[in-house]
């Protein structure tokens, strides 16, 4: 903003224009440990804390049987979602009855999450696992892809697990892989 008197109002609103149209980024972080996922959680609530509306959505950790009528709700904004499924999810979807059920329990977070995703009310959204539920098919990749293609432009998107396909992180503005000391 040039030759700015930063006491008019034009000036204020052009700055606070420029500001509101600050680009999302789709991040990854990944580490083949546990532990990508605490430090983009804690981010999270804290965008909450400052206003921001934030979905975290879990594909692959259960044991609390929570599924979208019993999600989380953090700071007002935060909503915590897991799918309704007896213990976290390690093993490809198998095809008896029970593998047809946390497929179902995953599907349905998946698909409020898209719905939410491409609402374009989220100021930040949170896919934990999600390259993980992709690879063990509880997730098909070119649903996930297609919709992060859409995401709105203001939206900062946030992928974290072990396992992140190919494609997601080439398109990817920014991958952090965490590694333990040599």
């Amino acid at each position: 903003i040039r030759n700015c008197d930063w006491s008019s109002d034009v000036c204020s609103s052009d700055l606070l224009r420029l500001v509101a149209q600050q680009e999302g980024l789709l991040q990854v972080h990944t580490a083949p440990f546990r532990g990508s996922f605490s430090g983009v959680f804690s981010q999270a609530l804290r965008s909450a804390g400052l206003g921001s509306r934030v979905l975290i959505s879990q594909f692959l950790k259960g044991g609390v049987d929570q599924g979208l009528e019993r999600s989380v709700w953090l700071c007002g904004r935060l909503q915590w979602l897991r799918p309704a499924v007896a213990s976290c999810l390690a093993e490809p979807a198998a095809a008896d009855e029970a593998g047809e059920a946390d497929r179902q329990a995953v599907a349905e977070v998946w698909a409020y999450t898209r719905e939410q995703l491409l609402a374009g009310q989220l100021d930040q959204l949170v896919l934990d696992e999600l390259g993980l539920a992709v690879e063990l098919g509880y997730l098909p990749e070119e649903e996930v892809m297609a919709a992060l293609e859409q995401r709105p432009s203001h939206l900062d998107v946030i992928l974290t697990g072990p396992s992140m396909p190919s494609a997601l992180l080439a398109m990817a503005d920014q991958v952090t892989q965490l590694r333990r000391g040599l």
